[in-house]
């Protein structure tokens, strides 16, 4: 039997986070955040999921002025289930004036005979701030992957700022692990900031060693995206490239 469960996430000015629901696998919990002025969830996987055919979401609100970081407490795998449907993990994040987001998870696992899609969907007002990492792993040790397509859209004062696609694994178009994609690598990733400051001098495109690249968006935001062998590269590669972007 597939599973349906929506978790939900409102952060207010001054630590405070008047929305905190669970649902089903999703299970938000407040942790000690990092500075004064932040809130932290951590979000507990609190069965397996996601598996075939599931749908969840969460929803995530930072409301004018607040401060909030998301995380996971492990990875998220997906897993093939009992229908042949794909499962379905959508993430709704909203950020309103002078708030800012960093959501930071552990790596989405692709397991072998999986099928998951995700769809990432963020909202931000023209003087917020966001930091968002994505992280793939394309099977786990020893296995092919499964298929994996996600979507990132992101709007700032209702204006796209990034609409992009990627699929991997036995159900996307053919040349997902060529020499102009992965290059037979099995981690992939990407960071977004988002930040008010890059309007007046964006950092330079350049590459960022032989596996990463840095892409000014039009718009104050770069992206940063990035091959890796494993998942431990590739959150290095990642790591600095946050280091580096967020000094000072």
């Amino acid at each position: 039997m597939s599973l349906r469960a929506t978790a939900r996430i409102a952060a207010g000015p001054g630590g405070s986070l008047p929305v905190l629901e669970s649902d089903g696998p999703l299970a938000p919990r407040r942790t000690r955040a990092a500075g004064p002025g932040w809130s932290r969830v951590t979000v507990v996987g609190a069965m397996s999921a996601p598996l075939g055919g599931d749908r969840l979401a969460i929803e995530t609100e930072v409301r004018d002025g607040a401060r909030l970081r998301v995380d996971s407490a492990a990875a998220t795998l997906a897993l093939p289930g009992r229908t042949p449907d794909p499962a379905r993990y959508e993430l709704r994040l909203r950020v309103g004036a002078d708030a800012v987001l960093h959501w930071l998870p552990e790596q989405l696992v692709s397991a072998h005979g999986s099928d998951l899609r995700v769809r990432t969907g963020v909202d931000l007002a023209p003087t917020a701030r966001l930091v968002l990492r994505e992280e793939q792993v394309l099977g786990r040790h020893g296995e092919p992957p499964g298929t994996l397509v996600s979507r990132l859209t992101v709007r700032r004062a209702g204006r796209p700022l990034l609409d992009q696609e990627l699929a991997y694994g036995p159900g996307a178009a053919r040349g997902w692990d060529g020499g102009a994609v992965l290059a037979g690598h099995r981690a992939t990733g990407q960071l977004l900031v988002v930040d008010p400051a890059y309007a007046d001098a964006p950092p330079p495109a350049r590459p960022l060693g032989d596996q990463a690249a840095l892409t000014p968006l039009a718009g104050p935001a770069v992206l940063v995206t990035a091959v890796a062998p494993d998942a431990l590269a590739l959150r290095r590669i990642l790591d600095t490239a946050l280091d580096e972007l967020t000094a000072g």
